[in-house]
């Protein structure tokens, strides 16, 4: 557990410990600024990424559902044309033909 620690602790200073870092090198004024910009950056990203995973849930409760949706309209459509056919098996009591075409058939 103390070798974890210490990896994290090390990893930490190695970003965020102005006297560890490569922008060591810079004056004090200019490693603020960047370092304020990077500080910037990354709070967008997470906040940008945990906002997405709330609109991420929504997205895929949106999906389930359709997808749901279209799954029991094809079974419900599948269950009915196994007990009554196909619109082209059907037959017609007076004869006449099920669709009328350009050749009149």
């Amino acid at each position: 557990m103390a070798q974890i620690s210490d990896e994290l602790r090390h990893s930490y200073e190695a970003v965020m410990y102005h006297r560890r870092n490569p922008l060591r090198g810079l004056d004090r004024t200019r490693r603020f600024q960047v370092m304020t910009l990077l500080s910037i950056m990354w709070t967008t990203i997470f906040s940008a990424t945990f906002g997405a995973w709330f609109y991420f849930g929504e997205l895929m409760i949106g999906h389930v559902l359709l997808l749901l949706g279209v799954i029991v309209t094809g079974a419900t459509f599948r269950m009915t044309e196994r007990k009554t056919g196909t619109y082209r098996e059907a037959t017609r009591d007076d004869g006449t033909s099920r669709y009328d075409d350009v050749w009149g058939a």
